[in-house]
């Protein structure tokens, strides 16, 4: 039993009861007939090695740390996910504000566009020269 909650796991075991009869070469079936009193105090000081943070099995201690990553990676997931929505909301503001923007331009461009029929004439430009007074 000391063996097995120190963290010397043999290859191929566990910490766990069918270990610890492995190790101590006696049956499941005999360990739970007559002595359960040992399994109970077997159970008891895995339980409480692992309320301490202490996992005597590096599976387990291999376990509870990736089930951490995985909670931290999901979460990090979650926020970026967020990101990303607020960013897909912002491109389609943007998008639809250019859209807007780009019609009304059009739309002054051709208000103040001349008329083709000939009722407008352009004024010749006069040079700096030429300009008068008050012309600079």
């Amino acid at each position: 039993m000391q063996q097995l909650l120190a963290g010397s796991v043999p290859d191929g075991l566990k910490c766990d009861v069918k270990s610890l009869c492995t190790l101590a070469g006696v049956p499941r079936a005999t360990l739970y007939r007559t002595y359960p009193h040992l399994k109970a105090e077997f159970d008891r000081q895995r339980t409480a090695a692992q309320e301490a943070g202490q996992y005597p099995d590096p599976r387990l201690a291999q376990i509870e740390r990736l089930k951490a990553e995985v909670a931290t990676l999901r979460e990090r997931l979650s926020r970026k996910k967020a990101e990303l929505d607020t960013l897909k909301d912002f491109q389609a503001t943007a998008l639809s504000r250019l859209a807007a923007q780009h019609y009304e331009i059009t739309t002054l461009r051709l208000k103040t566009a001349p008329p083709t029929d000939g009722t407008v004439r352009r004024l010749p430009v006069r040079s700096t020269d030429e300009a008068g007074p008050g012309f600079e």
